[in-house]
């Protein structure tokens, strides 16, 4: 019997970029002098997706003295200092592992700051395979990217598993669409009612853990 796979999601997920970003933008406009204003338009810049082609953009637009390469660097050295993952999450990771779980994260993104923030936290030291979508131009809700992340975690989609996540359409919809069984976070946000229900929902990545543990448990107690 093949170990069961589970794939999380990196931003909402295990961690919260949006609380982050709100902190970085912040530090941000006060360390280049820009107006308050511009806090919320430069948060709304990064906020759904940050590669270097943004810090191009924001540069211009500021007229910012520094390079773009600069910035990009800054930002990432700058997000990893900020970003943290709850204890919680961290030691139910290792609680699946050591329940038998393969343990991947799939994440779109640049792999510059994906890499960064799961170094940061100590979440790479606690899964068993990563997949970024820049690391092969495959983005989710692409069944690629999926199987990708499978790979990464030495086993293969056609073996089942479950995607967690927060993105209806990216997580949900992609981990279906990939043979997986999926567990929607909800973050406070209710389901939206047009789209087809996930398999689970539940507030946080935690109680998507303990319920995956108790899967687990029920797995084994049936295959005894």
């Amino acid at each position: 019997m093949q170990p069961p796979l589970v794939l999380f999601d990196l931003d909402n997920t295990l961690v919260d970029r949006r609380g982050t970003l709100a902190g970085w933008a912040a530090e941000f406009t006060a360390q280049h002098g820009l107006e308050d204003e511009d806090q919320a338009n430069v948060l709304d810049m990064v906020a759904e997706r940050a590669y270097p082609s943004t810090f191009e953009a924001i540069r211009t637009r500021y007229r910012l003295p520094v390079s773009t390469a600069e910035l990009w660097h800054t930002y990432c050295t700058d997000i990893a200092a900020l970003v943290s993952c709850h204890a919680g999450i961290l030691n139910g990771l290792e609680e699946l592992r050591a329940a038998g779980w393969r343990v991947g994260v799939a994440t779109n993104g640049a792999a510059d700051i994906q890499r960064a923030k799961l170094r940061a936290t100590g979440i790479s030291e606690r899964v068993d395979g990563v997949f970024i979508s820049e690391e092969a131009d495959a983005r989710k809700p692409q069944t690629r990217h999926f199987a990708l992340a499978a790979s990464r975690c030495g086993t293969v989609l056609g073996d089942g598993g479950w995607m967690v996540g927060d993105n209806p359409v990216n997580d949900i919809g992609g981990g279906r669409s990939a043979g997986l069984r999926t567990v929607w976070i909800g973050n406070g946000r209710s389901w939206p009612p047009d789209d087809p229900e996930p398999d689970h929902v539940v507030p946080h990545a935690r109680a998507a853990i303990d319920l995956l543990l108790l899967h687990s448990a029920d797995r084994t107690r049936t295959t005894a």
